[in-house]
């Protein structure tokens, strides 16, 4: 029994310091003074807001628009220098330079200010967004503001103020040289409230190919953190990332602000409430519902 105890407090390193702070369901068993996802509303009364992210994503209630055209993307192509950080809920790395995104039906043109990532327990199931039900292993946001505004607290008072593309990973059978850069400077990056430096990476490398970009789905939401503004426009793109196991576990090694492995780092779906997902494409219907039709075929001979 005593080892028991003595091998718990290793795992959670339980947070005794005053005042609670939000954390992820995965933090709540072993850090009590957190507020998990159900009590987010106790740090800011917007997260139990009915246009709240991320939500289940289901493929056949989707509604066509032909409105969402493909992207055009400026500056995603350029090298830039910055700082992979730690931020004591996940990882995160700000945007310097002056990528920007357009067209898909969006308002305005967006810029570029940040990216951070979603993820499980050594490559399991972690995304916050699911496609009829199925999570993936990660899941990278990029954050845009529109281009008007000087910062994302000021956008975010606007409804469409933020646009954020989304994007699935998959596990592969071999390991993704593109992000090499950030897999290995994730040791560097243990412990809550240390960077390492990024050097020669650019957007592009992380995405994938702007021709596989052209099917994903559409809606308005909120911020997935406290304070959950809901001033984003969510874009989720079909086409995944490939990373493999080793690669997706390294992110598992990190550890929050309070000491317990970063793992879970996702909030749970929320209610969709009435509103609308659109697609941008017949094709954005994904495989799983392709499938049962594929197979009726093949039954009836064709």
């Amino acid at each position: 029994m005593h080892l028991l105890f003595l091998c718990l407090v290793s795992i959670c390193f339980i947070n005794i310091t005053t005042g609670a702070d939000w954390c992820y369901e995965s933090q709540v068993s072993c850090n009590r003074s957190c507020l998990g996802p159900e009590e987010w509303n106790e740090v800011a009364a917007s997260c139990e807001g009915r246009v709240q992210s991320p939500i289940n994503i289901v493929t056949r209630k989707t509604l066509l628009d032909e409105r969402l055209v493909p992207f055009t993307f400026s500056g995603y192509e350029e090298a830039f220098r910055s700082l992979l950080k730690n931020n004591g809920h996940t990882v995160e790395v700000d945007l310097p330079h002056s990528a920007m995104v357009s067209g898909g039906s969006l308002e305005s043109t967006y810029r570029a200010v940040q990216l951070h990532l979603h993820w499980g327990q050594n490559g399991g199931s972690g995304s916050e967004h699911t496609i009829d039900g199925e999570q993936y292993p990660m899941e990278l946001h990029i954050v845009h503001v529109k281009q008007e505004y000087s910062s994302l607290a000021e956008a975010l008072e606007d409804p469409t103020g933020v646009a954020v593309l989304g994007f699935f990973f998959e596990t592969s059978k071999s390991a993704n040289k593109k992000y090499e850069p950030i897999i290995r400077s994730l040791g560097n990056i243990k412990q809550s409230g240390s960077n390492a430096s990024l050097n020669g990476l650019s957007l592009d490398m992380l995405i994938p190919a702007k021709e596989d970009m052209r099917t994903y789905y559409r809606y308005q939401g909120s911020l997935t953190t406290p304070g959950c503004s809901e001033a984003v426009v969510w874009t989720l793109f079909q086409c995944t990332i490939p990373l493999s196991k080793e690669q997706l576990s390294a992110f598992s090694a990190l550890r929050f602000s309070s000491g317990e492995p970063m793992i879970g780092t996702f909030r749970p779906v929320q209610p969709l409430n009435g509103r609308r997902v659109y697609r941008s494409g017949s094709g954005a219907v994904l495989a799983s519902t392709i499938a049962p039709v594929i197979s009726v075929l093949i039954s009836i001979g064709l």
